[in-house]
């Protein structure tokens, strides 16, 4: 169904205005009322959009999801990089989904998931689209390389995801700040693909 450009206009204004107030109060303490007041709209509006809290949020995560999935596809999918290229690139997206405020929604609503059917069907989807994306860049990775040791592209699709996602918990957690080299830790193993890639 076509919606009007007014619509558009207003749903994407509630959206970016629940990432702000989701970054600042959590998704236990986000209320309908405060987003619309940080839109700058009736609360009528975002059950118009959107029907519940619940509904907003998912429209969220699903709003900025499919922005960095197809992002990072035209990453991945850029044959004038190499390997380790593409994957400081996406060490350095990690640092902008982190100042966008995508890590933090991601996050929270991967938390609300565990007690949330509705909510943990559509995180389980974003993430499988993120872990269909790497493994196809594994694959690429075992033609170029000649095998992947022990592991499946599949497999390495899992562990890069739970990589990344584990980081940005960690970052959230504060745990940078205590010493331990998070991003780092990611960022070098770009150092470990430039080796395997001087071995070819």
């Amino acid at each position: 169904m076509a919606r009007t450009l007014a619509k558009v206009d207003t749903s994407t204004v509630v959206l970016e205005a629940a990432k702000k107030v989701l970054r600042q109060k959590g998704y236990a303490k986000l209320s309908t009322r405060d987003v619309a007041a940080a839109a700058g709209v009736p609360l009528s509006q975002i059950h118009y959009h959107f029907g519940s809290k619940q509904g907003m949020l998912l429209a969220l995560f699903e709003y900025l999801n499919s922005q960095l999935l197809d992002r990072q596809s035209v990453l991945f999918h850029d044959k004038t990089l190499k390997l380790s290229e593409q994957w400081d690139k996406a060490c350095d997206y990690l640092d902008e989904d982190i100042g966008s405020g995508y890590v933090r929604v991601l996050q929270e609503l991967i938390a609300a998931s565990w007690a949330d059917g509705a909510v943990a069907k559509v995180i389980q989807t974003g993430i499988m689209g993120w872990i269909t994306l790497i493994a196809e860049l594994a694959r690429r990775a075992e033609r170029e390389f000649g095998g992947l040791g022990p592991f499946t592209a599949d497999e390495v699709a899992i562990l890069v995801g739970n990589a990344f996602i584990g980081a940005e918990s960690h970052y959230l957690l504060g745990l940078e700040k205590k010493g331990a080299p998070v991003r780092q830790a990611l960022r070098r193993f770009g150092d470990l693909i430039r080796i395997m890639e001087s071995l070819k």
